[in-house]
C-alpha cells in the first residue's frame, strides 16, 4: 500500500456475506485533491476490507477525456442516471439499450474491489475497456482517480434525500448483500456513518463544493429528476452538447419512466439480483432491484423517532453549508 492512504480496521455489526468486514481509508496525499484549499479536507471512508488491495490502483487509474463518469452514493438513482446519460450520449440508441445490460454499457468500477464473493478484478477490466467508456462509481471524491481532476472528463453526480436512501439501502443490504442483522443496527449505522461508502452527507458536499469551479461536473438530485425529468434531460443534453427535439425528449422520458425501467431486464438488473442473492444466501426470496421509485417513501417505513434522529443528524452535517437536500 502506498503512503497515499492510511488504513484502520472497523469494528462493525454490519458484516454480511457481501462484505464480511470493513476498514476506514483516509487519503493522505493531497497533491491532486481538488478541494486542497482546506475547505473540505478528506475524512475517513468506510469500505469493505477487501478494498485495501485496490485503493492505490483506483487512485492511479488512467482517465481519458472521452470518459463519462456517473458518481453517486448508493441508492440515489444511479441506474436511472446511467441509462439517461448513456442514451443521451449515444444518439438515443434504444435497440442497444434494450438488449445490452446497463452494467455492460456503464460499468461498475469498484464492484470487484468491494464484494467478497466477486473474484474478478473489475478495476483492471474497466481500465482495458474499449473507449469511449461509461463508468459508474459509488466512491467518494477522496478515493476516486486523481486524474479525474486533471484530465477532466464529464462527471454526472446525483444525490438523494438520505431519509429515502435509508429505506432503499436497507433493502439492498438485506437482499443483495445478505445482511441478516436488525433494522435498528443498519439504520443506526447510517446516522453514525458506519455503513459502506459513508460518510453519506460528506459524499454529496464534496461534489457540491465543486459545482462552480469544475465545469466538467454536473450536479443533479433524484428528486429533481422525479419532479421535472424533461427539464433535467434538457440540462444533461446541454452538458453533453447534444440537441434533440421535444418529441425525442418525450420518448426518452417515457423510456426512463419507472414503469418502463422496471419492465426492462437490461435496467432492472434481474440477472445481477439473482446472482447476488444466490451468492449471499437469499436465493429463492423475492426482491426487485427497482422497488418503488418514489419520493418520501421513508414515511411509510421509518419510525417517527428515527426520522427525527435522522433530521438532527442532517442538520448537524449540513451546518455551515448552503447545500440542502430536496424533499
Amino acid at each position: 500500500m502506498s503512503t497515499s492512504f492510511s488504513i484502520a480496521d472497523v469494528e462493525s455489526d454490519l458484516g454480511c456475506p457481501g462484505a464480511l468486514s470493513y476498514i476506514k481509508v483516509l487519503l493522505n496525499d493531497l497533491s491532486d485533491y481538488p478541494l486542497g484549499d482546506g475547505s473540505l479536507p478528506p475524512v475517513p471512508v468506510v469500505v469493505p476490507a477487501k478494498y485495501q488491495r485496490y485503493a492505490q490502483q483506483v487512485r492511479d487509474f488512467r482517465v481519458y477525456e472521452d470518459d463519462v463518469w456517473i458518481i453517486t452514493f448508493p441508492k440515489c438513482g444511479t441506474t436511472w442516471t446511467q441509462e439517461m446519460v448513456w442514451l443521451i450520449d449515444h444518439e438515443l440508441d434504444y435497440e442497444t439499450a434494450r438488449t445490452v445490460s446497463i452494467n455492460t454499457r456503464s460499468v461498475f468500477l469498484e464492484i470487484g474491489a468491494i464484494a467478497d464473493g466477486i473474484p474478478v478484478d473489475t478495476v483492471t477490466a474497466t481500465a482495458g475497456m474499449k473507449r469511449p467508456r461509461h463508468i459508474k462509481s459509488h466512491l467518494p471524491l477522496p478515493l476516486l482517480p486523481r486524474q479525474l481532476w486533471t484530465v477532466k472528463p464529464k462527471i454526472v453526480y446525483v444525490t438523494r434525500n438520505p431519509k429515502d436512501v435509508a429505506v432503499s439501502y436497507l433493502h439492498h443490504y438485506q437482499m443483495i448483500m445478505g445482511f441478516r442483522g436488525t433494522r435498528e443496527a443498519f439504520l443506526n449505522g447510517l446516522v453514525e456513518d458506519r455503513v459502506m461508502f459513508c460518510p453519506q452527507v460528506r459524499h454529496a458536499l464534496e461534489f457540491w463544493a465543486l459545482k462552480d469551479s469544475a465545469p466538467n461536473v454536473l450536479f443533479l438530485t433524484y428528486e429533481s429528476m422525479k419532479r421535472d425529468l424533461k427539464g433535467v434531460l434538457q440540462r444533461v443534453c446541454k452538458f453533453f452538447g447534444k440537441s434533440y427535439t421535444d418529441d425525442q425528449l418525450n420518448t426518452l422520458a417515457e423510456h426512463l419512466s419507472f414503469d418502463q425501467m422496471k419492465k426492462n431486464p437490461s435496467t432492472n438488473n434481474e440477472q445481477m439480483v439473482r446472482s447476488a442473492m444466490k451468492m449471499n444466501g437469499r436465493e429463492g426470496e423475492h426482491f426487485e432491484f427497482m422497488r418503488k421509485g418514489i419520493v418520501g417513501d421513508h414515511r411509510n417505513e421509518l419510525s417517527e423517532e428515527y426520522i427525527a434522529k435522522l433530521d438532527r443528524f442532517l442538520e448537524e452535517q449540513l451546518a455551515g453549508s448552503d447545500f440542502k437536500y430536496d424533499e
